[in-house]
């Protein structure tokens, strides 16, 4: 009977395992956010170098995900360093005002062949509700995740140039984080 018991403790505590929640640490090393803007002239390409947060999960099921990151604004970049200098300024995302910019996930579901993330999106101290489409896989420790979407800029704030430059703007991550 005691070997009994042993070994549904034993199951039960296996099964617990596999079901545990799995976290990784979100970094630039393992985290890009790229963007694009466009204009009737072209376009900018750019980015944020620094960034810290934390993806946790159930087992391996990508609905139980949870995405907090914050995003330090300053280390923005562009495809020119002019640009990149007035993307920090008041006009756009007035770095010394703002230092960082945030999301934190409130709800993963599964739509279609991808999911959707939802959650709340705060740029030049404005927060927003936001989904976006991702592929996302949780297995083995391991999130990877890639998305590309677009978000108005005019909902942060951001609007310089207004009918010179295009307010939506693309936005790419992809994180392989372990």
């Amino acid at each position: 009977m005691r070997f009994l018991c042993g070994l549904t403790v034993a199951a039960l505590c296996g099964a617990l395992a596999i079901a545990a929640e799995s976290k990784v640490a979100l970094t630039g090393e393992n985290t890009k956010i790229e963007f694009t803007g466009t204009k009737k002239e072209g376009k900018h390409d750019g980015g944020f170098k620094k960034l810290t947060g934390t993806a946790t999960a159930e087992g391996t099921d990508p609905t139980t995900l949870k995405i907090d990151v914050t995003i330090e604004t300053g280390s923005l970049y562009s495809d020119n360093a002019k640009l990149t200098e007035h993307l920090k300024a008041p006009d756009f995302f007035d770095v010394k005002t703002n230092p960082t910019a945030k999301f934190t996930s409130t709800k993963v579901e599964k739509d279609g062949e991808v999911y959707k993330v939802s959650g709340d999106l705060t740029i030049n101290g404005k927060t927003k509700a936001i989904s976006f489409p991702a592929s996302v896989t949780v297995a083995d420790g391991k999130l990877t995740l890639a998305s590309e979407f677009k978000i108005n800029r005019n909902d942060f704030g951001i609007t310089y140039g207004a009918g010179k430059i295009d307010d939506d703007v693309a936005l790419r991550i992809k994180v392989d984080a372990k």
